[in-house]
């Protein structure tokens, strides 16, 4: 958990794992809640087994939306969501409007790629962060 955490970034704190939402008569489960302190908001992740599909946005957004109305607290921002799954489909994404929704779609790795692969992808990783870092040393 501490590693997954680490990967995140700075300023996250654990909130729950498996938080139960309760809707209706329904039961639902958030599979790991944090709370980031920079960005003074709750981030909902969904863990998923096999690649991306549209109605995980449908069930995100209802995580989100019950977050909102019963965790968040007075001067925090509304939460986000981040869901890990093996694959993602960029034009289903952005035919989705997540970034609007506030959802994040994430890849994890179940093997490991070449060599070579592994490469290109850090590179392209540090790449897009430098330009993230750039940008936004130019807004300031």
């Amino acid at each position: 958990m501490e590693a997954f955490v680490l990967e995140l970034g700075t300023g996250f704190c654990f909130v729950a794992r498996q938080m139960r939402l309760q809707v209706d008569d329904d039961d639902f489960y958030i599979d790991l809640v944090f709370y980031n302190r920079k960005l003074r908001r709750l981030v909902a992740i969904d863990l998923k087994v096999g690649a991306f599909k549209p109605e995980y946005k449908g069930q995100m957004e209802l995580y989100l939306r019950w977050l909102d109305c019963h965790v968040r607290e007075p001067g925090e921002d509304p939460p986000l969501g981040i869901i890990l799954c093996t694959g993602k489909k960029r034009e289903q994404i952005e035919l989705l409007e997540l970034d609007e929704a506030g959802i994040h779609v994430a890849e994890y790795l179940t093997v490991l790629p070449p060599r070579e692969e592994l490469g290109r992808r850090l590179h392209a990783a540090i790449e897009r962060s430098r330009e993230r870092l750039a940008a936004k040393e130019g807004t300031e």
